[in-house]
């Protein structure tokens, strides 16, 4: 029974409203109404879980995320992420989670992962783990790209979050899905879900409203904006 859930999804829905977040959702008719599916995020934000997670809400879908061990230790993050019945990971000793998860989709969930393991700090996608593929080959589920854009002016690494900013743009977008097998090269299928998640990634950002100027620190630089290139965001993750 969903005893958390839905109260937590009415709360957001409500803060979107007041915050007049202007979200756009498009690609959701690619998440099954029914049976296991992977959600493979990019991750730009503390945020990109819940609106994420708003793709598969009009298949009438709840994903369960893998998240890291420390926010199920919050004192008030942790019964909600409990009570959602997302999935704790402990890097290290991922072999438990990974297994929950799998078994999650084997009895018909929704998990969603976020393969570059940590936020994207120049706002594109990093090199990605194999294990969204793993875990969809074996359950035997599709695997879904997922990106989120306009979640980093609200609260990512590195900046002061602004959780009250008003008349943010958030562009949510699912791509086609793909079904691993154990048989594939699982460092082929990775690489080309990193191509699928980029070029989602890019498309959201052409379509973000013109009025946004270049310029801005939450634009990647290649879009003009002044966010660390990715070599510089990777010396960044390095040095901590």
């Amino acid at each position: 029974m969903e005893l958390v859930y839905p109260p937590v999804i009415a709360a957001c829905k409500t803060l979107f409203r007041v915050l007049d977040m202007k979200l756009e959702l498009q690609g959701t008719e690619h998440i099954p109404a029914s049976g296991g599916a992977v959600l493979a995020c990019t991750h730009v934000s503390y945020l990109d879980f819940i609106f994420c997670g708003l793709a598969s809400l009009p298949a009438g879908r709840k994903t369960r995320f893998m998240a890291k061990q420390q926010i199920f230790k919050n004192r008030i993050a942790g019964p909600l992420m409990r009570g959602m019945h997302h999935i704790s990971v402990d890097r290290s000793a991922g072999q438990a989670s990974y297994q929950e998860a799998v078994a999650k989709l084997k009895d018909g969930e929704v998990v969603g992962v976020f393969p570059e393991a940590t936020i994207s700090r120049s706002f594109t996608v990093k090199p990605i783990k194999t294990g969204a593929i793993r875990m969809a080959a074996a359950a035997g589920v599709p695997i879904i790209p997922v990106t989120v854009w306009g979640s980093q002016r609200l609260w990512t690494k590195g900046r002061p979050k602004n959780l009250t900013q008003r008349h943010v743009p958030i562009l949510i977008r699912a791509g086609e899905p793909f079904r691993p097998t154990p048989q594939d090269d699982q460092d082929v299928l990775t690489k080309d879900l990193r191509a699928r998640m980029t070029a989602l990634l890019d498309q959201a950002q052409r379509d973000y409203p013109a009025a946004e100027q270049p310029g801005e620190w939450w634009l990647p630089t290649h879009l003009g904006g002044s966010a660390p290139t990715p070599e510089e965001a990777a010396a960044l993750d390095a040095e901590r």
